[in-house]
């Protein structure tokens, strides 16, 4: 498996602030014209361009799902990130740093790719390219989608020199490009079959110590966790809120570190789950 001593060259981890503009319609609806001449082209078929906005955006966000991990120009990079930093803006950035925390955790119930945070944690597959299914609402393809083609392509340099998939309960980092925070950390949790063994267990605390671990190393503050391995990977919600609060809780408690920690849920049930698991959790 790479390390981040390994990788850290081989793709750019310096982190720049980025300026985003909210952009007009029309100024969206040319941008959207301009990279699917580039996305048509590139899959061999004929543009045509009369189609309400909205309706181009959609076929952008799947023909980025199904595109190889091929190298684009800087016009396309250019473009792409007027566009996915205006939707940045227009979606609402929350700072973390306003959360109320206790012993450096918070919980928050939202859109993940809405924080401002030094890194956000992607659920993801082996291959670490994001999802290839077009629109699909996995929280693997959402963030790819929102932050930009620069994310597959990074850990596409990754996967090739790793050589391998990547090992469930590890940890690679790439910068998020058009998300609001810094970094994103891409973990492989379990899938769970039949039942949960004790080998699912220790998979998805390894998930949580890498990285904090990786953040660590990389000096980050803060970091959001989404629920990883639920959903499809099948990994019993109530289970696994429980061992994310315990790893996070030890490992805070262990190494002593400064890292602001939040737990990001999207549905309500995982709120109550959360908020139960966090106010019974000894340290």
């Amino acid at each position: 498996m790479l390390t981040l001593r390994e990788y850290k060259d081989i793709i750019d981890l310096d982190y720049k602030p980025r300026k985003r503009e909210i952009l007009s319609e029309s100024e969206k609806s040319a941008i959207c014209d301009e990279m699917l001449g580039t996305l048509l082209e590139e899959r061999n078929e004929i543009a045509a361009f009369s189609y309400p906005y909205k309706i181009k955006r959609d076929l952008i966000w799947g023909y980025l799902n199904e595109r190889l991990p091929n190298p684009v120009s800087e016009r396309f990079l250019e473009i792409q990130d007027r566009l996915f930093g205006s939707e940045t803006e227009e979606n609402g950035v929350v700072d973390a740093d306003g959360f109320e925390y206790k012993d450096n955790i918070a919980l928050w119930q939202g859109d993940i790719t809405r924080l401002k945070v030094d890194a956000v944690v992607n659920a993801a597959n082996n291959s670490l390219l994001g999802c290839f299914i077009p629109h699909h609402k996995c929280i693997d393809n959402v963030i790819h989608s929102r932050a930009g083609v620069q994310v597959r392509l990074d850990c596409s340099k990754i996967m090739g020199a790793q050589g391998e998939p990547e090992p469930a309960g590890c940890a690679k980092i790439t910068l998020a490009y058009n998300l609001p925070s810094k970094y994103i950390i891409h973990t492989v949790g379990p899938m769970v079959g039949l039942r949960v063994t004790e080998n699912d267990r220790r998979i998805l605390r390894n998930c949580y110590l890498s990285c904090l671990n990786l953040a660590k190393e990389m000096n980050l503050k803060s970091i959001a966790f989404c629920c990883i391995s639920t959903g499809i990977f099948s990994f019993p919600n109530d289970e696994a809120a429980a061992v994310a609060v315990g790893a996070v809780k030890n490992w805070l408690l262990e190494t002593k570190y400064d890292m602001r920690v939040v737990f990001d849920v999207f549905l309500d049930k995982d709120l109550e789950i959360y908020k139960d698991v966090l106010k019974n959790t000894k340290d």
